[in-house]
C-alpha cells in the first residue's frame, strides 16, 4: 500500500509539479514550499539570541514588551519579499504556516516560547478578510502554534477599522493611521496572560505597537514575532 502511494505521488508530480515559491525551480515530490538552496539561504536574524536586537530597540519606548523578534531580513526583489508578497496576494497561506513552523523549531531551544500563554495574530478587518479570504499573521500564528505546541486564537483581538494602506504614508502618518483601530472581545480572556502578538511585516512598528498597548492594558504580558523586518 505504502509503495502504491508512492508511485501515485511520483505520477502526479510528473503532471503537475510543484515549483518553490521563493525562486519557481521544480521541486522533487519529497521538497514542499521551498527548495533546499532557498531554504539554506533565508536570511535568518538569529534575534532570539540577542534581547536587544533590531526589532527591540526599534519597539523601545514604544511598546513595552517582554521579547521582540523578527525571523526574517527583508530585502528589495530578495526571495523574502516573493514569499511574502505571495502569502499576502497570491493564495499561498501554506507559506505563512510552513514559516510559522520552520521558526517555532528554531525557537524551540530558546526561553522565547516558554512562557507564553497564547499566539495571538494582528488581525485583519473583516471587509479585507473576505476579500483575502485569510489573514496571512494567522497562518504564521498557526505555525508557531503547531512547533510549540501552544494555543493560538484569532477571535479575541479584532481589527474594528479599516485602514488604508500604511506603504505610502509617513512614519508618523503610520501611526496616526492606526490609532485606536483595534478592540478585544474580553479583556478578561487576556488578562494575566503572556500573550505572543505576530504579524508578517514589521515597519515602523506601528501596527504593532497600536494591538501591543491595547494587551497591556488589558492586563496582559507582550511578546512580538514577525516573519520578517523591513
Amino acid at each position: 500500500m505504502i509503495q502504491f502511494s508512492s508511485f501515485f505521488q511520483d505520477f502526479i508530480h510528473i503532471f503537475f509539479p510543484k515549483i518553490c515559491l521563493a525562486c519557481g525551480d521544480e521541486l522533487f515530490s519529497h521538497e514542499d514550499i521551498l527548495c533546499p538552496s532557498c531554504l539554506y539561504h533565508l536570511p535568518l536574524t538569529d534575534f532570539h539570541l540577542d534581547k536587544e536586537n533590531e526589532t527591540a530597540r526599534q519597539l523601545w519606548g514604544k511598546l513595552d514588551c517582554q521579547d521582540a523578534i523578527s525571523m526574517l531580513y527583508l530585502a528589495k526583489s530578495s526571495r523574502v519579499e516573493q514569499l511574502i508578497h505571495k502569502l499576502k496576494y497570491d493564495n499561498h497561506p501554506e507559506i505563512g504556516v510552513f514559516l510559522g513552523e520552520y521558526y517555532g523549531k528554531i525557537l524551540q531551544n530558546t526561553a522565547v516560547l516558554d512562557t507564553v500563554d497564547i499566539i495571538m495574530p494582528i488581525p485583519l478587518h473583516k471587509s479585507k478578510l473576505r476579500k483575502r479570504g485569510y489573514n496571512q499573521s494567522s497562518q504564521f500564528a498557526k505555525g508557531l502554534s503547531k512547533a510549540g505546541d501552544i494555543p493560538w486564537t484569532d477571535d479575541t483581538l479584532i481589527r474594528t477599522v479599516a485602514t488604508v494602506s500604511q506603504t505610502s504614508k509617513s512614519r508618523t502618518e503610520r501611526y496616526e493611521n492606526v490609532e485606536d483601530v483595534f478592540a478585544l472581545k474580553s479583556a478578561d480572556t487576556v488578562r494575566g496572560k503572556h500573550i505572543l502578538l505576530v504579524d508578517d511585516v514589521l515597519t515602523t512598528g506601528a501596527t504593532i505597537c497600536s494591538a501591543g498597548n491595547l494587551l497591556i492594558e488589558a492586563g496582559a504580558t507582550v511578546s512580538v514575532a514577525t516573519i520578517a523586518r523591513a
